[in-house]
């Protein structure tokens, strides 16, 4: 299969009328690439019995959605954007695995969206003088107990940007995920930042050049915030909004949710303290409480292992949990840490000392996404 041209017809049927995102991780999964999506257009019905008339009708005529394609690849390849296509390798795993990832992610920048550890931060667009705090420490510390992590968040205004702005000032890599395509920047006021998480981190949106960044793509650029962390962190928000509707979509997705609470008198405290109260989220008052809770303590310590050098142990000794684990791999192997507390029945703190011994010893490898992969 031609990359160039599963490419580029990955991102014509993002153009194709009446082709929602559903039907068309749906046919994407099917057929298992876009190129034979094109292949089977005249009777897609036969590989898809629940096809529409109307996509039937859709996929009968490409050709103005891969003249716009066309356009949008020679764009891309002219100002260092990368279309990354669901089945390709370098395409979020942590995104690919929501049942809603978008078929195409454009990405500019120079962070790895596969790395070890990603957070997303949202919260409320009128950030006080208490979210900018918190922000301020949480990125700090961040820094010190986990300096490889990289930041998420959506370039708006408010706990959006000053997440960014703090992350790069602590030297970390944060990437902005944009409501629209990449030839312009909203809002404007953020292009200095933006310009600069280009060389610290990366852009990334799932909407094609010359796209308004409209309000319903703010709802749908806010899945994609969730879906490329393992965590996402909610400070400060009103009863109602993007960051709110995030947190729902993280916790769908999976994936852990933590806010900071806030005095009940406060408007932009109401819907953390909500998310808190409603057990949507854990309730966290310094990053230290969330790398806990991610089992994330051991990082430094494992770090500094690894520089002063591991060997790995043909046949190591390994303890009851241990075991339990290494035998879950053996059956299933590439499982995040909370899917292998579930299936083993060990608590998380448990699971997150039994990794990081193993990992030590060479018996498995953390991996992209979080997923922990059992060495031969």
């Amino acid at each position: 299969m031609n990359i160039t041209q599963e490419t580029l017809y990955a991102m014509a049927l993002t153009r194709i009328n009446h082709f929602n995102l559903t039907t068309s991780l749906q046919l994407y999964k099917t057929l298992g690439s876009a190129t034979a999506i094109m292949e089977h257009r005249h009777d897609i019905k036969a590989v898809l019995p629940c096809a529409t008339p109307r996509l039937q009708e859709a996929l009968k005529d490409v050709s103005e959605a891969i003249k716009r394609a066309e356009e949008e690849l020679a764009f891309d390849e002219a100002h260092n954007i990368v279309p990354l296509v669901l089945n390709d390798n370098n395409y979020p795993e942590r995104l690919r695995r929501c049942e809603d990832a978008p078929l195409v992610l454009y990405y500019r920048g120079t962070s790895n969206l596969n790395d070890r550890h990603i957070i997303s931060v949202v919260g409320t667009r009128h950030c006080t003088i208490y979210g900018q705090d918190i922000i301020q420490r949480f990125c700090a510390d961040i820094k010190r107990l986990c300096p490889d992590a990289i930041i998420v968040s959506g370039l708006a205004y408010g706990v959006d940007i000053c997440a960014h702005r703090n992350t790069l000032k602590n030297g970390m890599d944060t990437v902005g995920v944009l409501a629209h395509g990449l030839d312009y920047l909203y809002p404007t006021a953020h292009r200095d930042t933006a310009t600069e998480m280009l060389r610290q981190g990366g852009l990334a949106t799932e909407f094609m050049t010359g796209t308004n960044a409209d309000k319903m793509n703010f709802v749908r650029r806010n899945r994609i915030v969730a879906g490329l962390a393992d965590a996402t962190v909610v400070i400060e928000s009103a009863e109602k909004g993007g960051s709110l509707i995030t947190a729902n979509l993280a916790q769908d997705y999976g994936r852990d949710v933590f806010a900071y609470p806030g005095s009940i008198d406060l408007p932009y405290c109401k819907g953390t303290n909500k998310l808190i109260r409603e057990n949507k989220a854990m309730l966290i008052t310094s990053a230290e409480d969330m790398i806990h809770d991610l089992g994330w303590d051991n990082d430094k310590e494992l770090v500094k292992a690894k520089e002063n050098g591991i060997e790995r142990q043909l046949f190591p000794e390994l303890n009851e949990n241990e075991k339990k684990i290494v035998e879950l791999l053996q059956k299933n192997n590439d499982l995040q840490m909370n899917t292998i507390s579930m299936l083993t029945g060990l608590p998380i703190p448990a699971t997150s000392s039994a990794l990081f011994n193993m990992e030590m010893l060479g018996v498995v490898k953390l991996m992209a996404g979080g997923m922990y992969h059992l060495l031969g």
